[in-house]
């Protein structure tokens, strides 16, 4: 029995160290320069060994092992965002619970879960609730149902409804302006053609 406990443990273990990714943070096109054993910093003041990356002890001043990580003050942190604009954050800003990849990404270490806003042009802003504020916050929503919505659930999606509507008009106005500028050569030939028949019958 206490070798089934040990066994679990050490599994449970394994599984939340193994469920950071040794290139999490990292850019896709610098993935190439993490494949070696050893790594050299990108400053160039040292050299460590590859199970040294994202280890969340900074080795590297510039944060090149520590890219998935806050341990270096001056690393950067590489938001995939798929489906909206990907980006750099400052490595500190990693696990901080605060959600600033809008992939949620950046918050990898289970205090937060941060939604995935990217569909949604990553605009939408995610707000830490402890379970105890979410629980009060769970009893006002459904009393909120009952009597209607808040103007402020609607605030993001006008944002976004002002900005589709923007985008239809100014793609409408560039094709009215592409058919007019296709019309108005014809318009000019048709018009010269004529003048030149009605020269040549006099």
């Amino acid at each position: 029995m206490e070798t089934i406990s040990l066994l679990m443990l050490a599994v449970s273990v394994f599984s939340a160290h193994a469920s950071v990714s040794p290139l999490l943070g990292v850019h896709p096109l610098d993935e190439k320069y993490y494949e070696g054993e050893v790594i050299e910093c990108r400053d160039r003041s040292r050299s460590f060994a590859r199970d040294h990356l994202n280890d969340d002890f900074c080795d590297c001043l510039d944060g090149t092992d520590e890219p998935g990580t806050a341990a270096c003050p001056l690393g950067r942190f590489y938001c995939k965002n798929l489906g909206s604009m990907p980006k750099f954050i400052p490595s500190p800003h990693v696990n901080d619970n605060v959600c600033d990849c809008c992939d949620g990404s950046d918050e990898y270490g289970g205090s937060i879960r941060c939604p995935n806003t990217c569909i949604m042009g990553g605009t939408v802003e995610y707000k830490f609730e402890s379970h105890d504020q979410h629980a009060q916050t769970s009893v006002e929503g459904r009393k909120e149902k009952e009597v209607g919505l808040k103007s402020e659930d609607f605030l993001p999606k006008v944002k976004g409804l002002k900005t589709m509507i923007m985008l239809q008009v100014v793609l409408i106005f560039l094709l009215l302006v592409l058919c007019l500028c296709r019309l108005r050569p014809k318009g000019k030939r048709r018009r010269a053609r004529a003048s030149a028949g009605y020269i040549i019958s006099y």
